[in-house]
């Protein structure tokens, strides 16, 4: 006990002097919040961000996985331009282009799948199908 108070002597020896916590003190100790505050909110904003981007390739992953799904369970059609569309949620859009092989099988077809977000293309993915 007698350590803690020769300490607490010392302490109060040396801070006598010292009227409180000064104006350049406060601004740095300010300024630190602040600087700490804005780093918090723009990880907030990033993560966020990332979040919303990662959904959206999901969505557009399992759109176009269902279409093509589709596409391959519809009969053959070789004259077919495009094949009939799942629904999409509110904000996407899905297209199915049909590309014939030149030269090639008329039993073979290049499916082309898109999805849209907006005006923005999400995700393109490709396939054949066959006629069996």
């Amino acid at each position: 006990m007698e350590i803690v108070g020769q300490w607490l002597r010392k302490v109060r020896a040396r801070t006598r002097n010292e009227q409180g916590l000064g104006l350049v003190e406060a601004v740095v100790a300010v300024g630190i919040v602040a600087s700490a505050v804005v780093a918090f909110v723009t990880a907030l904003s990033a993560g966020s961000m990332a979040v919303r981007q990662a959904d959206e390739m999901v969505m557009a992953e399992s759109l176009a996985r269902n279409q093509l799904e589709y596409v391959k369970g519809e009969p053959y059609d070789s004259q077919a331009a495009s094949y009939p569309l799942v629904e999409a949620p509110d904000g996407y859009a899905i297209s199915v282009e049909v590309i014939s092989i030149p030269g090639g099988d008329d039993d073979i077809q290049h499916i082309v799948v898109t999805i849209q977000r907006g005006d923005e293309n999400v995700l393109t993915v490709e396939e054949y199908k066959v006629n069996r």
